[in-house]
This record gives C-alpha cells, structure tokens and sequence, in this order.
C-alpha cells in the first residue's frame, strides 16, 4: 500500500523522454542555476562513473580532473534543474561502477571508445 502510494507521487515528477547515456560515457550535463532574480546554464562535463537508484531515487555520479584534482558531482536524473545531457563520446567498459578511475592519472583514465557498426548498402 505504502510503495504504490510512493510511486504514484514520484510518478508526477518523472521525465517525459527518459535521459539517454550509459556508464564511461563523456557527458555535458547543462544544469539550470539561479542567481538571484535570474537563472542561467552551467554546464558540467565528464565521464559517468556510476548510476545508482531506481525509478524516481536514481542518480548518476560524473567525475572529471579540475587543476589536477579529481572532482565528482551526483545528480539526480529526474531532477527539473538538469535541462540536457549531451553525450559527446561514448566508451567500451565492462564494469558497472568506474570506482577504479579514482586512483589512475594521466593516460590510465581513458577508456575505450564504442564505434558504431554502419551498415553497408
């Protein structure tokens, strides 16, 4: 009784057109911050290390090297302030969770990139 009650309030807040990236993809995520009386766009880019949650409680972790420093940042995926996510390349990985990019620098961070097949006429 509880969980459908639960579900049926989350429900009104999901997304139209789900959000299309998968984990090791180098995303844009454009979030929508408001500076007093104004809103503006700030874009954040790296690479998608892990997802978690389900349904309405889902969140992505994106990680990126700011002056030498790892930086990672959570987000919701249903959140109304994330307006796009622009997925710029996507990577060959075979892990759920990048948690091992924590401790590489340098070359060692790349990953793999995923190639498209075409298909020939």
């Amino acid at each position: 009784m509880d969980q459908k009650l639960i579900e049926l309030v989350e429900s009104v807040h999901h997304r139209k057109e789900p959000l299309q990236f998968a984990v090791g993809d180098l995303v844009d995520v454009h979030t929508k911050i408001m500076e007093g009386d104004k809103e503006r766009i700030q874009i954040y880019s790296g690479t998608v290390i892990s997802r978690s949650g389900s349904r309405g409680r889902e969140m992505f972790t994106v990680r990126r090297i700011v002056a030498g420093e790892g930086v990672e940042r959570k987000f919701p995926v249903h959140s109304p302030r994330i307006d796009k996510i622009v997925v710029k390349r996507s990577s060959v990985v075979r892990r759920a969770k990048l948690f091992f990019l924590r401790d590489r620098v340098g070359k060692s961070v790349r990953l793999k990139e995923r190639r498209e097949k075409t298909v020939e006429k």
